[in-house]
């Protein structure tokens, strides 16, 4: 996780990426919008730069919502972001509301934000309604430990809600790179099934799993690897360390250079994972007896 906080120390870095998890974003919440759910408490986990918080505010304006994210530099852009958001509606509040409501206002609006890892939260037991996660599960190297600590923070009937990259992923770049050398280039991401094995395993409840594939094309070899570079790199400890050869760079070119489609562009795979849980009602108490529901029947 140290490398990978590295990787997203520096918010502009990654900047260009940010059109495709908006995209993914719009499309989780198309899902979330199929179920009935009115949460108090919403965890953003992997929240980033807080590009997704004012969307979740405004579709639960009843809940408090935080954001979570192992990268403080992504979480000082958050919240100067939400300062700024803050200051322009005040400047129009101003108008019609005291100074002291204005306050009150501000306060309840903004989200609250946090640094720390997914896969030990620093939440008590039972303190969400709705945990979202818009693609940062894959940059875990323990998924399962992240699903049991999400598990952990939700209440019964608690919904999680999240999306991610699957293995096709950057299929292009790995097939480039494998003509150079025999070293990862990219993460090797986790397959939609084993991901629905780990919800079970972590004991939610009818685990939805679902797939789509978007592929992103370009002009220029340079600018995909830019964009590629935009999602995060390579945190892998078994990356290649030394310099990258001008003759093997050449070869990773060519390799993307016969890549191109008819209509002249290269392409870049995404298999973007979606996946949705509830944590159900315990079946056992904390000491493992076996607990056994009945109702009585309804006096006629």
């Amino acid at each position: 996780m140290r490398r990978v906080r590295q990787l997203f120390a520096s918010p502009a870095r990654v900047r260009e990426s940010d059109f495709l998890r908006r995209e993914v974003a719009a499309r989780m919440h198309e899902r979330l919008a199929l179920v009935k759910l009115a949460p108090q408490r919403v965890l953003d986990a992997g929240c980033g730069e807080g590009a997704d918080l004012p969307s979740l505010q405004k579709r639960f304006a009843e809940a408090q919502t935080i954001g979570l994210d192992a990268a403080p530099e992504m979480l000082a852009l958050a919240g100067a972001r939400q300062s700024s958001a803050w200051s322009a509606l005040n400047r129009v509040l101003g108008q019609w509301l005291p100074e002291r409501m204005q306050d009150k206002l501000g306060v309840a609006s903004q989200a609250h934000l946090l640094a720390g890892d997914f896969a030990c939260l620093p939440f008590s037991a039972n303190a969400f309604d709705l945990v979202w996660s818009n693609l940062a599960l894959h940059w875990h190297p323990q998924p399962d430990r992240i699903y049991a600590e999400w598990r952990r923070v939700l209440r019964v009937d608690g919904l999680l809600m999240f999306s991610c990259f699957g293995p096709d992923t950057f299929k292009e770049l790995r097939a480039a790179f494998a003509t150079a050398d025999r070293h990862p280039h990219a993460l090797p991401f986790v397959d939609m099934h084993d991901f629905g094995d780990m919800l079970v395993g972590a004991g939610f409840s009818t685990p939805v799993m679902d797939m789509e594939t978007i592929t992103l094309t370009y002009e220029t070899v340079d600018k995909l690897m830019a964009d590629a570079r935009a999602w995060g790199g390579n945190p892998l400890a078994t990356r290649r360390r030394g310099l990258f050869g001008r003759k093997a760079w050449e070869g990773v070119v060519q390799a993307l250079e016969k890549m191109r489609r008819a209509d002249g562009r290269i392409p870049l795979t995404f298999e973007i994972i979606y996946g949705h849980a509830f944590r159900p009602v315990p079946r056992t108490t904390a000491s493992g007896e076996t607990i056994i529901r009945f109702d009585l029947p309804k006096k006629q």
